[in-house]
């Protein structure tokens, strides 16, 4: 049997997880997500897939964060007629997590085609619509940890606690007859590795003794501090009441599911300690709200020395699920904690609070997790002064705090014990999943000293490997790129003009009267006209 795998997304980038492997008797998925960040990247969510949908057998789910399932209910309307396998608590999720990624694709798509009627542009219609994510569902199918089952003709498969989210997974794969000497073809793809102190999950597991391993790089290039689940309560409540001592709000923009849950435990935990002055938290996600009630009604498969329930429903939580709801939070002045989505300030109703907010000196935003290369995250962590949210110029005066212990990713030395865990690794493994210099650094730490040099592998993406030969063997694909590599690593046009328009205004802002700006805008006028 010969095996290929193809890279169609997390390849040199953080988001868009999708890897197709192709036997002579079928295809199968391992996950199918959106790509976040910058326009040129999100733009592939919006073109034809790589492949053939209808040709796909089977789709194996590591998780349901949406830069891993995001694009499933695209797949399904593209003439997918297989099954997706998930763990029970994957499957839960996603049965918020999709429908709700379709109602933002219809309200954003609705917002622009506004302004493209303005500006007498044609209309775009949304990758899928809440219809068509409710409607791919029915696909689903809920599979246990380490259990093995058919994945699809010669090919079995069997799920991992990965340690990362509600229902994370590693996945295992035979390919029958594919390895040396007639035995099966063992890859284990690891999905999102959690790191050692999450305060909801347990540690990550997996076997060991492969031919190939695909391996998650997201903090490959960072140590972070030993850290305890106390220890990182501490640093909290020493940012919270900093806060305070400004009487200004702590904005957190954090994922719907799993760190939003960790931060509101935390939070309770430390007022009801006294160790922080109570607030009201609110909750300002319609998603975060059901992703909530989704791990109170989990629990009891959670930390059970931790009384889930009981913290997730404490007073000083509010949930506000509808837009005016939300909107009413911009009455309250003084100190309080808004947690909002998304995670990377790119969409969801995080902005709002931002726009209001961050020229405010006595504002806090906690960035509580993985800020991906092109989003608003990202430049407000690399110290930007001024940023566009929804066309207009905010100007950062608030304190920007970096807190990423409450990551859900293995640092880079958690993932290096992992992967030396799977050893005897034979073949070789291949780094996805992460920007270029934590690749680069997870590749250094690896090559030589857990693998040999020659079998570390960091694919681009679309690139296709012929598994069956000693060592994978690469395939030429250029002429069938989607982008060109340096496309993918790269800040964009997009971000480059927004850049510009910031740095325009405060030259022009800056000059010293009128007769100055005059000169400015003459000199800009004469550099566009030639």
């Amino acid at each position: 049997m010969s095996v290929t795998i193809q890279f169609c997304g997390a390849a040199h980038t953080v988001t868009g997880s999708c890897h197709l492997f192709k036997t002579e008797a079928g295809s199968l998925l391992v996950d199918c997500g959106m790509f976040q960040g910058q326009k040129t990247l999100k733009a592939l969510n919006y073109g034809v897939f790589p492949f053939n949908p209808a040709e796909i057998d089977t789709v194996l789910l590591t998780h349901a964060h949406i830069d891993h399932s995001g694009l499933l209910p695209k797949l399904v309307g593209a003439g997918f007629r297989g099954r997706i396998m998930a763990t029970r608590g994957t499957i839960d999720l996603c049965s918020w997590m999709l429908p709700d990624s379709g109602n933002i694709q219809e309200s954003e798509v609705l917002t622009l085609n506004r302004r493209n009627a303005a500006r007498g542009r044609p209309e775009v219609k949304p990758i899928y619509t809440q219809a068509d994510a409710i409607a791919s569902l029915t696909a689903f199918q809920a599979v246990d940890y380490e259990s093995w089952f058919e994945a699809m003709p010669g090919v079995r498969a069997r799920f991992w606690n990965a340690g990362h989210i509600l229902g994370s997974a590693s996945i295992e794969l035979e390919f029958a007859g594919a390895g040396t000497d007639g035995k099966p073809l063992r890859i284990l793809a690891s999905g999102d590795i959690g790191p050692d102190a999450s305060l909801l999950q347990q540690n990550p597991v997996a076997p060991g003794g492969f031919d190939y391993v695909l391996s998650e790089s997201t903090y490959g290039g960072t140590e972070r501090p030993p850290i305890t689940p106390e220890l990182r309560r501490e640093h909290l409540a020493s940012e919270v009441r900093a806060a305070h001592a400004m009487n200004g709000p702590v904005l957190i923009p954090a994922f719907a599911v799993e760190r939003t849950q960790e931060l509101i435990v935390d939070l309770v935990y430390l007022m009801e300690r006294g160790d922080i002055p109570a607030a009201p938290i609110f909750l300002d996600s319609p998603l975060a709200i059901r992703a909530t009630e989704v791990f109170r009604q989990d629990s009891a498969s959670l930390d059970p020395k931790l009384d889930l329930n009981r913290l997730l429903r404490s007073a000083q939580l509010r949930t506000t699920e509808t837009v005016a709801e939300s909107k009413a939070i911009a009455n309250f002045t003084g100190f309080h904690i808004i947690i909002a989505g998304s995670g990377m300030c790119d969409a969801g109703r995080i902005r709002h609070h931002l726009k209001r907010w961050l020229w405010q000196k006595n504002a806090t935003v906690l960035l509580a997790g993985f800020q991906a290369q092109g989003t608003l995250g990202r430049f407000l962590r690399d110290g930007a002064r001024s940023v566009r949210i929804q066309g207009e110029e905010v100007r950062v005066a608030a304190h920007i705090r970096d807190f990423e212990e409450y990551s859900g990713h293995a640092d880079a030395a958690e993932l290096g014990r992992w992967i030396a865990a799977r050893n005897p690794i034979e073949r070789g493994i291949f780094l996805v999943h992460g920007e270029e210099q934590a690749l680069a650094a997870l590749s250094a730490r690896v090559a030589g000293h857990i693998v040999p040099a020659a079998k570390v592998f960091v694919p681009l993406l679309d690139d296709i490997y012929d598994l069956t030969t000693p060592l994978p063997t690469l395939i030429d694909v250029s002429h069938r790129r989607r982008l060109a590599p340096e496309a993918v690593v790269s800040l964009d046009w997009h971000n480059d003009m927004s850049n510009l328009i910031l740095d325009i205004n405060a030259r022009i802002e800056a000059a010293a009267d009128d007769r100055a700006r005059g000169v400015i805008i003459r000199k800009l006028k004469r550099a566009l006209e030639s």
